[in-house]
């Protein structure tokens, strides 16, 4: 395998367009200005809300404004960031914003704090008499139900000038992960010694038929994982105190309440995920384990081995551009509008699938309202890299669609619905290849990249979800989260969920220091939520057909205008209770019941 390239060695061609948010980085400064003189501007507002319904909707439009050109400015340099995170410039810009969002934050707390001083039979008749403030109801009335947990405006102000400090986790995690970590070189079956990068391990020696290679690349992961675990576990430990103290700060009674209240989900909800999947899934997954050992003659199953591809004779080479037909050939269902947004993606080179050095791992897409998306990828010419790009793609249509039909401050949904639409078009792109060919072979693989989604979502993410859920559990107990802590937990979690079908070894327990998720609030479990209610909208898709592609459609144009559930119910599906996700676990064991008679 040849060296990795640095980020000026790629193909421009295979590199995202950030011209089309500023030609030039003079024009990014101007922003930045610019942001700072309407966070001034605002104030003229300040002390006046109590006036009129007017001087409240002219205050929130202003503010609206603000926020537009503020993720405008913070994204351009985040994007160049992920990019390479290895370019003093891209480090240095992304203080520079950093710096600037948190002042400007500062700067506007007390327009949600006058808000609250305000009777609410006040803001009730302001949006009676007020039709312009109708847009802006749904968050006003979810500001309401944080009164409680408001804290007074000088303490607001302090704290979101304090951004940068308390979102230092992250970024310390970041820059460990990205410009700091090296890894040992691998030996393949051949003996051929192979580079070892974060990108290299999980976007290609992760999935590769030669066991060997599998092996050597994941010891060598874990070697320098294992270097750094005091330092991540102390970077996490601080990131799960300040969201504790925030927690206690604001009066929940718990961290997990603080973070379901924005998404609009219960604690039932929330749990439903993790107990039905946990319990219901592990047996089809051990089946799948064993069924891979089997195939490909394992001594033994370890974790490493888990996504080694079961069909390794069976495994054509894609390229991007091919890749990039066959989803638009999928995704063809949902109709003129949806895929006048994909064709436009690529010609317009909103996708990065480059592989360079500093470059961030694993996949994203970055929706900026008032501009196009921006997908971040590296292209390893495999077909799960095809499921990879129809899911970033499906944020994109999903977001595209809500900001076309939606205000900026209604666009974005919950995050327990923000999967739904990504996970969609990789449920589509299966069907569309298993549509193409009778061919039992093609079968076969086409349900391992499905079961691949599922694997994904209802198992690395929700196994990552559950750790969270127990380490925030045992935070709030006064446990101290440490290196050795995590990894026991980790591996208990493996271990219960696995049973005797996989050795579970210090790298399996060391899984925790790889996901950045868990500096981003609750996100992990939504991967699960989301992928059950795609799971339940697809089966309506193949019933009725374009009926309920209509309904999905209206969804997606939905945005964040309804909660999470009403979304759902929108697209004929109800995640109230347990159902959907039972059947969702029953469905991937129908999945590998099929695979294995297909073996047979």
């Amino acid at each position: 395998m040849s060296k990795t390239l640095t980020r000026s060695e790629v193909p421009v061609s295979s590199t995202w367009n950030l011209s089309d948010l500023y030609a030039t980085e003079a024009d990014w400064e101007k922003d930045l200005s610019a942001l700072q003189q309407l966070a001034e501007d605002i104030q003229s507002y300040k002390g006046r809300l109590v006036e009129s319904a007017h001087t409240l909707l002219q205050c929130l439009d202003m503010q609206e404004t603000l926020m537009q050109k503020l993720i405008k400015a913070s994204s351009y340099a985040s994007l160049q960031q992920s990019e390479d995170g290895t370019n003093p410039s891209n480090i240095a810009r992304a203080a520079k914003s950093g710096d600037v969002l948190s002042a400007v934050y500062a700067r506007l707390t007390w327009i949600n704090s006058e808000i609250l001083e305000l009777p609410e039979d006040t803001i009730a008749g302001y949006i009676a008499g007020t039709p312009e403030l109708a847009v802006y109801e749904r968050n006003l009335n979810l500001l309401l139900k944080t009164r409680a947990h408001r804290l007074s405006p000088d303490v607001e102000a302090a704290l979101a000038s304090l951004g940068e400090v308390t979102g230092a986790p992250y970024q310390i995690y970041l820059r460990s992960k990205l410009a700091d970590m090296s890894f040992d070189d691998a030996a393949d079956q051949e003996g051929q010694v192979q580079p070892v990068s974060f990108r290299l391990y999980e976007n290609a020696y992760e999935v590769s038929p030669d066991t060997e290679l599998r092996r050597s690349a994941f010891a060598s992961f874990t070697r320098t994982l294992s270097r750094y675990r005091n330092t991540i576990a102390e970077t996490y430990a601080t990131e799960v105190k300040k969201q504790i103290v925030m927690s206690r700060l604001r009066g929940y009674e718990s961290v997990t309440d603080m973070l379901l209240q924005p998404q609009e989900v219960t604690r039932d909800m929330y749990d439903n995920i993790h107990n039905v999947l946990l319990r219901e899934l592990a047996p089809h997954m051990q089946r799948l384990a064993r069924l891979k050992q089997r195939q490909l003659g394992l001594d033994r199953m370890t974790f490493c081995d888990l996504k080694a591809p079961l069909d390794p004779d069976y495994n054509p080479s894609v390229s991007f551009e091919e890749a990039a037909d066959k989803v638009k050939e999928a995704l063809a269902i949902m109709g003129k509008d949806y895929m006048d947004i994909m064709q436009e993606a690529f010609r317009s080179r909103w996708i990065d699938y480059a592989d360079n050095t500093g470059k961030s791992t694993g996949a994203f897409c970055s929706s900026i309202y008032g501009e196009h998306p921006y997908i971040l990828m590296a292209w390893a010419d495999n077909m799960r890299n095809a499921f990879t790009l129809a899911h970033e793609l499906g944020h994109a249509g999903h977001l595209t669609l809500a900001a076309r039909n939606q205000r900026l401050s209604n666009y974005r949904p919950s995050l327990y619905f923000i999967e739904a639409p990504s996970t969609m078009n990789e449920l589509l792109l299966a069907d569309h290849l298993m549509k193409e060919s009778d061919d039992k072979q093609l079968r076969r693989w086409v349900i391992l990249q499905l079961l691949s989604t599922y694997y994904h979502n209802f198992v690395t993410h929700l196994l990552e979800a559950e750790l969270q859920r127990q380490v925030y559990g045992a935070a709030m107990q006064g446990q101290a989260i440490t290196a050795d802590w995590l990894s026991s937990t980790k591996g208990s979690i493996l271990s219960g969920f696995w049973g005797d079908t996989v050795e579970i070894d210090e790298g399996a327990r060391l899984t925790w220091m790889r996901q950045p998720h868990y500096y981003m609030g609750l996100y992990p479990y939504t991967y699960a939520a989301g992928l059950t209610a795609s799971t339940a909208a697809m089966q309506l898709i193949r019933e009725e057909g374009q009926p309920a592609v209509d309904r999905w459609l209206q969804a997606l144009q939905a945005g964040g205008s309804l909660p999470p559930l009403e979304l759902m119910k929108l697209a004929g599906v109800d995640m109230s209770g347990p159902e959907p996700i039972s059947t969702a676990a029953a469905y991937v064991g129908s999945l590998i019941t099929e695979l294995e008679s297909l073996y047979e």
